[in-house]
Formats: C-alpha cells, sequence, structure tokens
C-alpha cells in the first residue's frame, strides 16, 4: 500500500474515532454517568500504551503480550460503548412509561444480582498420532488466551503456550463476575495467534518513528529515533502534545484471531466439573489452527445476593402453644437464604452465636398474612413448611403494621429471586475469589528495546499515565502495572 494511501487510512480512522468519542460523551453526559466515561478514556490510554509497546517491542513474548491486551482493551471500549447505549435506551423507555396515556400497571421488581465465576478451565485437544505420539512434522506452536465476558465485565486469562506436547489446554486462574444477573449470559472467546508468524519486530518503519517521536515528547523521542533508526535525525517535538492513537488494523506486530467460543447460561450453573460445546471458527488452513476436541471443561458457580446477604432482619414476637393458651416470645429474625434465623436477642447476630431456632424458607414454602385478630387487632405472618407428611406452621408477629408490610415483601421478594436463579438457591455454592495477578513475567525480560529506550525513573517524578517528558519503557511499565492492579 502506498505510503500516502496508507496515511489517509490512518487520518480517516482518527476522524471516525474522534467522532464515537464525541458521541459517547454526549450520551454518557444525557445520562450523568460519569463513571462509564473514566472507564471508557481509561482503556483507550491503556489501548495507547500496547500500541505503542507493539511498535517498539524487539522480544517476542512481549509482542504477544502486548498484542492480546491490545484485543481486551478494546473489547471492553466496546462493552463499554454498548452499556451506555442500553442506558440510553432504557431512560428513554422510562419516559415513554411515565406517559399519562400509559394507565398499565408496571411491575418494577427486579431480581438481585449475584457473582458467577468460573474456573478449572480446560479445552482438550486432538492430535494427530503422528504429530503426538511419533512426534513427526513440525512443531506448530501457538499463543493462545481467553476473554471472558458477562455484560460491561470483561476479563482475560493468562497467555498461554501451546504445542503437540500438550492435550489440554488449561488455565489456572479462576474468574468471578460480581454483578450478574439470573439472565446473565457468559460469552467465553478463545483467541490463537501463530508464534511461528513472521512480523515486524525492533524493524518500526521511519515514519512510525518520527510520529513515535513527536507525540511522546522530546526526550523519550530523541531515545526511540536514536534506537529504532540510528542513523537519522531527530525530528523537532510537537511539544508533548496528547499521544498519538494508534489504529489496531495499522499496529505492527502479532495478530490475535478468534478460533472459538461458546456462550454459557444460568443453565450451564452446576457446583461441579462439566463439559460445555465450543463452536470452532476457521480450519487446519489458518496459521492460527489448533485442534480442538470442541468441548470445553470447567467448573460454573453462582451465589445470588440472596443467599449470602440478609434481605431483612427485625424484631419479630414468635407463638408458642402452651395448653390452650398462646405464648409469645420476642425474637429477632434474620432473613438470609434459605432460612429464617431467630435469635433471642439482636446483639447474638454480631456476637455470631447460634440462633434459637430456624425456619426453612424455600420453593416449597407457604407464607401469609393474616386477617387482624378481632380481640388484639394484630396481623399475625404464616409460615408452613411440609417435613415429611406432616405440615408445620409457624406464626409470627410485627411490632407494627408497616413492619408486617415488610416482611411480607421481603418474603415475596425472596420467593421472586428463587424462582428466577432457580438451581443457584438450593444450596450456596462454593466461589473463591482469585488472588490478584500478576504482570506476565515476559514484560520484565531484559535486553529488549523496551528496557533499553530509558534507565527507570524515580517513583516522584511517574505521576500520571502519560507523561511529556518520560522515556518510553517507563510509560509502558506504569500502564501495564496500573492495567493488572486495577483489573484484578
Amino acid at each position: 500500500m502506498p505510503i500516502e494511501k496508507f496515511a489517509d487510512m490512518e487520518e480517516k480512522l482518527r476522524i471516525l474515532e474522534d467522532l464515537n468519542m464525541i458521541y459517547i460523551r454526549q450520551i454518557a453526559l444525557s445520562l450523568q454517568d460519569s463513571d462509564i466515561q473514566k472507564k471508557i478514556d481509561y482503556e483507550i490510554r491503556m489501548r495507547d500504551g500496547a500500541c505503542k509497546l507493539l511498535a517498539a517491542c524487539s522480544q517476542r513474548e512481549q509482542a504477544l503480550e502486548a498484542a492480546k491486551s491490545l484485543v481486551t482493551c478494546n473489547a471492553r471500549i466496546m462493552a463499554y460503548m454498548a452499556e451506555l447505549q442500553k442506558m440510553k435506551e432504557a431512560q428513554v423507555m422510562q419516559r415513554m412509561a411515565r406517559r399519562p396515556s400509559d394507565s398499565s400497571p408496571i411491575d418494577d421488581r427486579l431480581p438481585c444480582k449475584g457473582k458467577v465465576a468460573i474456573s478449572d478451565l480446560r479445552i482438550p485437544l486432538m492430535w494427530k498420532d503422528t504429530e503426538y505420539f511419533k512426534n513427526k512434522g513440525d512443531l506448530h506452536r501457538c499463543a493462545v488466551f481467553c476473554l471472558l465476558q458477562v455484560g460491561a465485565e470483561i476479563y482475560d486469562t493468562d497467555m498461554v503456550m501451546v504445542d503437540r506436547t500438550l492435550t489440554d489446554i488449561c488455565f489456572e486462574n479462576g474468574i468471578v463476575f460480581s454483578e450478574a444477573g439470573p439472565g446473565f449470559q457468559l460469552k467465553l472467546d478463545l483467541y490463537s495467534c501463530c508464534t511461528e508468524e513472521e512480523f515486524s519486530m525492533g524493524s518500526t518503519p521511519k515514519k512510525l518513528a518520527s510520529k513515535l517521536s513527536s507525540s511522546l515528547g522530546r526526550s523519550s523521542g530523541k531515545k526511540v529515533r536514536a534506537t529504532l533508526d540510528p542513523g537519522g535525525s531527530s525530528p523537532v517535538s510537537n511539544g508533548g502534545g496528547s499521544p498519538l492513537l494508534l489504529p489496531a488494523p495499522t499496529v505492527p506486530g502479532p495478530k490475535y484471531h478468534l478460533l472459538a467460543h461458546t456462550t454459557l447460561t444460568l443453565t450451564s450453573v452446576q457446583d461441579s466439573f462439566r463439559t460445555h460445546d465450543l463452536t470452532i471458527s476457521g480450519n487446519e488452513e489458518c496459521s492460527f489452527w489448533l485442534p480442538l476436541y470442541g468441548s470445553v471443561c470447567c467448573r460454573l458457580a453462582a451465589q445470588p445476593l440472596c443467599m449470602t446477604q440478609q434481605m431483612m432482619a427485625g424484631c419479630l414476637k414468635f407463638k408458642q402453644q402452651v395448653g390452650d393458651n398462646p405464648n409469645w416470645t420476642k425474637i429477632y429474625g434474620v432473613l438470609k437464604g434459605t432460612n429464617l434465623f431467630c435469635y433471642n436477642r439482636a446483639e447474638d447476630v454480631e456476637a455470631k452465636v447460634e440462633p434459637a431456632f430456624t425456619i426453612a424458607i424455600n420453593k416449597e414454602t407457604r407464607i401469609r398474612a393474616t386477617d387482624k385478630d378481632l380481640q388484639s387487632g394484630v396481623q399475625s405472618i404464616s409460615i408452613t413448611n411440609r417435613y415429611g407428611g406432616e405440615e408445620v406452621m409457624h406464626t409470627l408477629v410485627a411490632e407494627n403494621h408497616d413492619d408486617t408490610q415488610r416482611w411480607m415483601q421481603a418474603f415475596w421478594q425472596q420467593f421472586y429471586d428463587m424462582s428466577l436463579w432457580k438451581q443457584c438457591c438450593d444450596d450456596l455454592m462454593k466461589i473463591e475469589m482469585p488472588s490478584p495477578r500478576k504482570p506476565p513475567a515476559t514484560i520484565s525480560k531484559q535486553g529488549s528495546l523496551y528496557h533499553e529506550m530509558a534507565p527507570p525513573l524515580p517513583a516522584s517524578s511517574c505521576e500520571g499515565l502519560l507523561l511529556q517528558d518520560n522515556a518510553v519503557s517507563a510509560e509502558i511499565r506504569a500502564l501495564l502495572s496500573s492495567y493488572y492492579n486495577d483489573s484484578y
């Protein structure tokens, strides 16, 4: 492609991206949601850093990690943009529902959110006998990773090198989505890049070197120019303006391709190791191809908030029948999960004292508020469960009518959540929070352009993600460190 045509395409891409960002900011402003705008801006800065690293690094492992970060950043930007669009559509629908002409009742109940965790990811491979057992043929090697998404939450796994010596692709780190609803769709995308492919490393064109030089500032620009083009002279700096955004399609270096994908939903949740089908993209002619068996094995667990947090708590009176006379005992009730825990005192909850007794609240439980007693004027709550062939009823009384209504609403909300989260409310599934991930070891590898550009700078001079007079190596190091610390 001629240089003039290439430059023209780059300029058009930048203009389109600028227009997109103006549109996104207008939507965020109309929704008064600055948080999602900050997330988009942050991912764009991270993408800038990945582009610069791709253009500068000379180590293949570094380039693969940077290309992986680029895919992740782009996916997050698109997810945040889609989330903004959904919020805008919801706002419009809400305004339409408020019209006086629309008198139909609106159910404003919303199901509780929950955690969804995927762990022990295994993707089996199906090598030919001559490749695996006889170890014949060229050693085909690929770098792979998974991108997992629920709504606007996107996480990536560690990068794994795969060749015919492996029978399974294993991703050890578990991932937890904290804002999932019962209708969640967990999208799993497997990306692959052939490590034998030739791509530009350490041979960045002079034009790109000039752009990096002018966009990063005078000091770091000289270092970049000197490393990339030792014989050339440093161009005039533009004063350290905003960093150049290199469009993803024109960045030199390795390219990841979608190898397989699947979508997991609530029906896939089970507190055990299960196998799910994969949809495979590409064929044996593709350089990034791996002989997948066509399935993915993992453990997918979910914890609705109604199972882990107390949904209602307060003082109640419990009816005990002693002969012909009822005896009312004061208790402190806590509705959590599939039980109403009844304590002698409110302080027992904080002290983690065992409850005096427990009343089951599950999908088979029947709860109703009785009419006011003619003599006492008290409205009670009856809870009926079947144990074996016998029905057992518990009668409770709140302190006043308003409290009774609040308890009934809490019970109905609990039943509503249970009906939507289904098997996740039968028993509490175990979810272990993953430990914070560390930046890939390959990023710290010595002897590359990444480290040759400049010596480390003192911490006091590293304020902000993009500094005008900082070296590229320190800038990228700060960007990637911040990326991994904030994302996990």
